[in-house]
Formats: C-alpha cells, structure tokens, sequence
C-alpha cells in the first residue's frame, strides 16, 4: 500500500515509477480524492468541536439566566446532532475510496531495476555451472516419470481434474526428501526459523501481502456455511478462508497488527508446505507435466527487517536459495526482473532460473525461485511495525523468496539426473533422506 502522503509531497516521481511499470498516471485522481477525504474529515472534526463549544455555552447561558439565548444554542446543537452522522460518514466513504484506489496499485521499482515491459527486459546477473552432455536425447519429467510407474496424471485427474500430479513409490519419496533437505539446510545453517503455519486464512491476511483485491480469481477459497434460524424461513451465513498461494502469506503476517523492537529484527522464516494456486492467468500455459500446477509444494524465505538493511537481506536471501541448487549440483542462472516483469508487492525481485535439459529442444531454462524485496508496501498493508532506539514506531520491511519451489526442483533433477535407460540417479546430498538409496529404478 501506498503512502498518500509520500504521493502528495512528490506525484511526479510517483506517476515516474508507475510509467516504469507500464501504467498510466494516478497521481492527479489519488490526490484529487484525498483532498476530498481531507475537507470531508475536516468538516467532521469542525462539527463535533462545534458541538462540544457550543455544549458548553449552553450552560453558561443557562447560568446567566440567557433563556433566549441557550435556546438558540440548543437548537444548533440538535441540527449538528443531525448533521454529524452524515459528515461522519462522508468522511468514512471517502476515507474507504481512497484506501480502495491505492490498494490496487503495485509497488514502485527501485532505481537500480532495469527497465522493460515484460520477460524480454529481464538482465542476466550471472550463471552456476554448466549443460551437461548426454549420450542420448534427454527426456522430459513426465516421459521419466510415466515410464517409471511412479508419476501418474490420469489417476489425478480422477481424483481433482486437471493440473494435478499422483507421485508414487521413489519419486514420492525424492520430493519428500527434497522439501526436507532445503528445509535442514535453511533451519541449520542459514539461521532460519521452522515454522509450521496455516494453510487457510482470512481475507485480510491475503490482502497483507497483496493477493487481495487485484488477484482473487487466482486464488483458491473454502467456503464455510452455517443455517441460522429466522421467524419465516432458514439463511445461510458463510465464512470464506483462502488457501496460500505460498506460504508467504502466512508467514509475512506473523508481524501484522504489531510493533516489533528492532532487537528482534531481522526476523528470518521458513517453512515447507503445500501450495494453492488457480492459475486462473495461465490458461493454455504448461499444461503439459508439474511444471504449472493447482497443488504443489515450496519451501518458502520470509524475512522481517529494518529500512536500512532490506537491501543486503536480499542478497543474502538469494544466495540461500541458490547454496540448495549449488549443493543438488543443478545449473542455473539468476534474472534481475525488468520493472514491467515483477510482481505486484515488489521492489526488486531475482528470479532463479534452473536448467530443465527435457524441456523445449535443447533444453530451456525454468523459474524454480523468486526473491523480491518490497519494502514498507506489505507492512502498510498489514500495520506491521518495530520500534528503534529512539521509541517511535516505523513500518518494517518485508522480503520473501523460494528456497526453493519443492516440485519444481523434484522436476529438475529428473531430468538433469537421468540416465539412458530411464532410471534416475539421486544426488549425492539427497541420498541420506532416501535411505542411501542411490537410483531410482522401476521396480
């Protein structure tokens, strides 16, 4: 969210950082409805005073024996008793027009993003390691995982339609044993906190971290229903809860509503669990194999921390999402997103791009992470906060990254570790998870 004061002192850099997101000017429509929210507020705040002068007053007439006069001031001060609701809730309904307005708009890039509009614009930072040589035409992930016996679309798709994977036998251990590899590397050696959190939340946590308003068709939601009684006939009431996108969500909120003391700061979180996403923008896009799916599991990177520190946090978020790729042995290289690429809550985003040698002719890089920085935008949203040493309340910032997309690192291996006669040969780092099992064969 938005500072409409930070607007109002500078609406030409503001309208500047929306041009280097693709979108047209705001400032002029921003700024003309907080003035109306300013004269709307301050017309309440005036009557109320009034009220209470003139409240007064009437005792002192009534003291003075001023019949005439405290009758007058009586009845202004049942016209303002009149009026005062109306003001107040102009003032309200402006208040929520404004707030409404700037809960749409993204985030501004930082200076250093690149420009561009889309992909195209995304600048190379650098690359880890090297194609490997086949003696053969690699495969895709799900050709392995199909010939296998252990990946099977059509029984999930029984089961919840499509964009759905069965795992079975060794590749649903391999995931298994992924997600908890990142998960011991994070927690023991990078200096993260295990968190299990929720799966479903409220609507204003989904708006914390900006999947509310703008993108709710993407989201998947669990309605709760209850019957309640009426003179003439039975009403249902209905509770809605969003499953997480990511556990971003979840965690990132863990600081909403509160003020923290920088002592505590930075505030680093991890967690493993299942992921939600109706990829309601993605039609036609990667319907083939895991790489897009409705379910799928991520360990995610939460940090909470000072203004001063989010821009190192997110170097070394990053390096402890690339240090799991570094270790499966898996080449990749990492994008700094254009200012048209990035997503809605961020400032600056790296994007971790593994090498999938199945995918396309060739071979293509894959997005296996996202690390962004988004400054106060989340913490604005969420009234997330810390207090420094000179007492006063600020708003923290907020960063979030993969470390990494757990399905998406299942497929990478797949096809980076496979061998000619279709087997997959696990990595050295993940074999203790798979009780020294070094290949995976179908039995």
């Amino acid at each position: 969210m938005h500072d409409i004061k930070s607007i109002r002192d500078n609406p030409q850099a503001f309208d500047a950082g929306l041009a280097r997101r693709g979108l047209k000017p705001l400032s002029a429509s921003l700024l003309a409805i907080d003035e109306k929210r300013r004269a709307a507020i301050l017309a309440s705040e005036q009557a109320q005073a009034r009220r209470n002068a003139a409240s007064k007053e009437i005792g002192d007439a009534k003291k003075a024996k001023d019949e005439a006069r405290a009758a007058k001031l009586m009845a202004e001060v049942a016209e303002l008793k009149t009026t005062m609701p109306q003001l107040e809730a102009a003032a309200k309904a402006a208040d929520e027009e404004l707030a409404k307005e700037l809960s749409a708009i993204p985030n501004l890039p930082l200076d250093e993003v690149p420009d561009g509009v889309d992909e195209h614009g995304n600048v190379q930072h650098h690359v880890f390691g090297n194609k490997r040589n086949y003696a053969f035409t690699p495969k895709l992930h799900d050709d392995l995982g199909s010939a296998l016996g252990y990946m099977d679309f059509e029984a999930a798709a029984k089961l919840s339609g499509a964009r759905f994977v069965v795992l079975k036998k060794g590749l649903a251990r391999l995931e298994r044993a992924i997600g908890q590899f990142m998960l011991d590397l994070h927690t023991t050696e990078h200096g993260y906190t295990e968190i299990n959190p929720p799966l479903l939340v409220r609507n204003e946590v989904m708006f914390g971290t900006g999947q509310l308003p703008k993108f709710e068709d993407d989201q998947f939601w669990a309605i709760k229903g209850e019957l309640l009684a009426a003179p003439d006939h039975e009403r249902l009431r209905t509770e809605r809860l969003g499953l997480i996108p990511t556990a971003e969500v979840s965690l990132t909120n863990l600081a909403r509503e509160s003020i923290l003391d920088e002592k505590q700061l930075p505030m680093r979180l991890t967690a493993l669990t299942p992921c939600f996403r109706a990829e309601a923008g993605a039609a036609g896009r990667d319907t083939r194999g895991m790489i897009r799916q409705h379910q799928f599991t991520k360990v995610e990177l939460v940090s909470i921390t000072t203004p001063e520190t989010s821009k190192d946090e997110l170097e070394r978020m990053l390096a402890c999402a690339e240090e799991v790729l570094r270790r499966l042995d898996l080449h990749y290289r990492v994008m700094t997103l254009c200012a048209g690429d990035m997503g809605f809550s961020s400032q600056k985003t790296y994007d971790i791009e593994v090498w999938m040698p199945g995918q396309g002719e060739g071979g293509m890089f894959r997005e296996i992470s996202s690390c962004s920085v988004c400054g106060d935008f989340q913490a604005r949203r969420m009234d997330a906060r810390s207090r420094g040493p000179d007492g006063k309340p600020r708003f923290v910032h907020t960063l979030n990254g993969s470390g990494t997309a757990v399905g998406r690192a299942l497929i990478a291996v797949m096809e980076t570790y496979q061998q000619e006669d279709g087997s997959i040969a696990v990595p050295d780092v993940l074999q203790p998870y798979m009780g020294g099992l070094k290949v995976i064969t179908r039995e």
